[in-house]
């Protein structure tokens, strides 16, 4: 009877499973099909022997991980840096886009919401151009302007803490745009009669944006909040590489696990410790995040992911 009933479904809606069909493919392909190299993980590869036919090691390469003080220093950077970004982007992006839904000028508000969603469509490979041009210590822009102040140049890339503050500029600076639309769309979908009466009240601005506007959009900060949450241990791999790169002085405090995991591909061509580290990272990013929706159910169940 199921059988029968999933087939008549088929007939009956067979225009939009063949529309379907090439995203469950792609999706098959590219997402889940490779799920059987998690294996790797768990073994002692070699290239001889291939994926299937090398010898199971346990937890090895996880031991190894752990062992040599890397995966506390990549784990910890990578926590570190997603909430820093998430804080910064997510609360710029709000004021963003309260202070466009505030503006009188329709130009205006149009030129400047295109203006800041411009780096959004700026490459990685280009933002760290723009970095490397602005810090270096021979000819970088910032020190150019120091020495014209007589003053001593600075070398960045010897000072590491300072570049927690870089980055976080530049992510925000690029993905702050991005995000104010959704919070934009948001802010347009409450009901025009709530701050007609605010006003017919005597609310200000300012107690139109405490009172209204943040607590109608909050189910939206949830669901980015959760969205963002689930990544919380993948790091931006372009940002990182395309900014720091090789520089062997800023792995102490840049280094992510996305980072490290590409490093280790290119410089011992092991493939089976990366891969644990790439499965630790999947398990934590699923644990953290039914971890955080539970939370969040718990004490808001509408504004839970499910």
């Amino acid at each position: 009877m199921v059988k029968r009933g999933f087939l008549y479904e088929i007939r009956k809606n067979r225009t939009l499973f063949l529309m379907a069909l090439p995203a469950v493919l792609l999706i098959l392909l590219i997402s889940y099909i490779p799920m059987a190299g998690i294996i790797l993980a768990f073994k002692d590869y070699r290239f001889d022997l291939g994926v299937f036919g090398s010898h199971w090691n346990g937890f090895e390469n996880f031991k190894y991980f752990f062992n040599s003080g890397t995966g506390l220093r990549v784990t910890r950077n990578t926590i570190l840096y997603n909430l820093l970004n998430l804080a910064t982007s997510q609360l710029f992006a709000i004021m963003i886009a309260i202070f466009i839904n505030e503006m009188r000028g329709k130009y205006f508000k149009k030129v400047s919401q295109s203006v800041i969603f411009l780096p959004f469509f700026i490459s990685w490979t280009i933002v760290g151009v723009f970095v490397y041009n602005i810090f270096n210590y021979e000819t970088g822009t910032l020190n150019s302007m120091l020495k014209s102040l007589h003053m001593d140049p600075v070398n960045l890339y010897s000072t590491p803490t300072v570049w927690i503050f870089i980055i976080c500029f530049f992510n925000s600076w690029k993905w702050v745009g991005y995000t104010s639309v959704i919070y934009i769309a948001s802010i347009l979908s409450i009901d025009a009669e709530c701050f007609e009466a605010a006003e017919i009240d005597g609310a200000n601005i300012f107690q139109k944006v405490f009172y209204i506007t943040i607590p109608s959009i909050s189910p939206t900060i949830f669901i980015m909040f959760l969205l963002n949450i689930g990544r919380i241990l993948r790091g931006d791999f372009q940002m990182f590489y395309q900014i720091i790169g090789n520089n062997g002085q800023l792995f102490d405090t840049t280094d992510v696990i996305d980072t490290f995991v590409f490093r280790s591909l290119l410089t011992s061509g092991d493939i089976a410790m990366p891969a644990a580290a790439t499965f630790y990272q999947s398990v934590l990013c699923f644990v953290i995040i039914m971890v955080v929706n539970g939370a969040i159910r718990k004490t808001r169940p509408d504004n839970a992911l499910f």
